[in-house]
């Protein structure tokens, strides 16, 4: 329910003791978005550790587990630019909160399944939608709306919060499936889902008018803008907002390159590297050790990526992201996974893995101004359609041609042609686009 905000209510509760201590509430706010997004993002990392024992209990093959999972990550993606309609008109707790319900419930439902279709429904259809309402637009409504300095800093937190916890969990997940199976591992993603939950119940409030403060590094309240009171008017947004960009080279060269972005990320490593490893003989838990090493060396790339966004060029940062990616992609098949090759490759891939979105969301935000948070939900839903067909690829190559090698040559070489790409834009420039009717 929109707050009355020409008649601000003094600070409350939790957010009143913390402001007599010099303490803005943006900050819980922040840090319940932080836990939000880790474990909904462990939840869309999890699968990748199951395919194994999936195909053992039920049969199933690669591809045919890989087809859910590419489900979820597209519907990963395709939930955004609607995500952040729902926002502006519902409220951030309201959907966050309808998220981890549709995460729960797809959790649950997966103890019981048997069929292949109830795979698709629950973990590619109900998770998809699910994570989806609490992606990477969830972090930038929030950082948007409840700070006005720090902004930077804490887009590059909350943006490294959802890499890295589609990686952190992997090891312990592994070590349950392998203790106790599958189930027990799910349930331990439950138990985060339901903490998350209760978070987000007690502590997330939409606005910083919702309780009585100015966003952090403001002096003045800011009002709750216009919402449509139309269902179908929210909900046309996006689309309206897609049609008039559809004609700028610069959205469908970000469209293109980060397509590759989540090709080379999430549909490929974190779905399908357990798997690889195992091909060449590495226990399920120190394959999922070195992903986790990824995540820890993302973490420090993703916010070192938005400090240099502010101070060099985006398209050349792109340049060498998706080029350094390519190579360590390549380099890969030549580890001979061994200790050393391996950690090689986590230090320099860990760095890349999406330190490629505080440069794509600047350019952005310099091309497309006030559209930019619906422009950049578009923008992240080609990044989910590159891991979903990354996703399903991989495992029809590891069906087809009993190996994932052709699937990460792939990968690399496309890597290497989105750093091309990148430096075709052109330098800030205004888009014209057009008026709404």
């Amino acid at each position: 329910m929109p707050t009355d905000t020409l008649a601000p209510p003094v600070p409350t509760g939790l957010a009143a003791p913390l402001a007599r201590r010099g303490i803005h509430y943006g900050w819980v706010v922040a840090a319940v978005t932080f836990m939000t997004m880790l474990v909904t993002a462990g939840a869309v990392g999890a699968p990748g550790v199951l395919i194994g024992p999936l195909q053992k209990e039920f049969g199933w093959a690669t591809s045919e587990i890989s087809s859910a999972l590419a489900i979820r990550l597209a519907l990963f993606g395709l939930m955004g630019p609607f995500a952040a309609a729902f926002m502006n008109r519902f409220g951030v707790r309201p959907v966050a909160g309808v998220a981890l319900t549709f995460i729960a419930l797809s959790i649950l439902g997966s103890f019981a399944m048997t069929q292949l279709w109830h795979l698709m429904l629950l973990w590619g259809v109900v998770l998809g939608l699910g994570t989806g309402m609490t992606a990477m637009v969830l972090g930038a409504t929030v950082a948007t709306r409840w700070f006005t300095h720090r902004r930077g800093l804490v887009v590059g937190l909350l943006t490294a919060s959802t890499a890295t916890g589609q990686l952190v969990f992997l090891p312990l997940l592994a070590e349950l499936t392998e203790r106790v199976g599958w189930r027990y591992a799910m349930l331990f993603v439950l138990g985060m889902i339901l903490v998350a939950a209760i978070g987000v119940l007690l502590l997330m409030r939409d606005r910083p008018a919702d309780v009585g403060l100015a966003p952090y590094g403001d002096t003045k309240l800011v009002p709750a803008p216009a919402v449509p009171t139309s269902l179908l008017t929210m909900l046309a947004s996006p689309i309206v907002a897609l049609r008039e960009v559809s004609t700028s080279r610069t959205f469908w060269v970000l469209f293109g390159t980060f397509f590759i972005c989540g090709a080379s990320t999430n549909g490929l490593v974190q779905t399908h590297f357990i798997s690889l490893c195992g091909d060449y003989g590495m226990a399920a838990v120190t394959a999922a050790s070195v992903l986790a090493v990824i995540g820890i060396f993302d973490f420090a790339g993703t916010v070192g990526s938005g400090w240099l966004s502010d101070r060099y060029d985006s398209r050349w940062l792109l340049f060498w992201y998706y080029g350094l990616r390519g190579l360590s992609l390549l380099y890969l098949p030549f580890t001979d996974f061994s200790f050393y090759g391996l950690g090689l490759f986590a230090v320099f891939y860990g760095l890349d893995w999406v330190a490629t979105v505080p440069p794509t969301v600047k350019i952005a935000a310099d091309r497309f101004g006030e559209k930019t948070n619906l422009v950049f939900g578009w923008i992240f839903a080609g990044h989910q359609l590159g891991a979903a067909f990354a996703a399903y690829g991989a495992g029809f190559s590891r069906t087809a041609y009993q190996s994932y090698l052709p699937a990460f040559f792939i990968a690399g070489a496309l890597c290497l042609f989105a750093a091309a790409f990148a430096v075709t834009l052109r330098g800030k420039v205004s888009l014209p686009v057009a008026k709404a009717a």
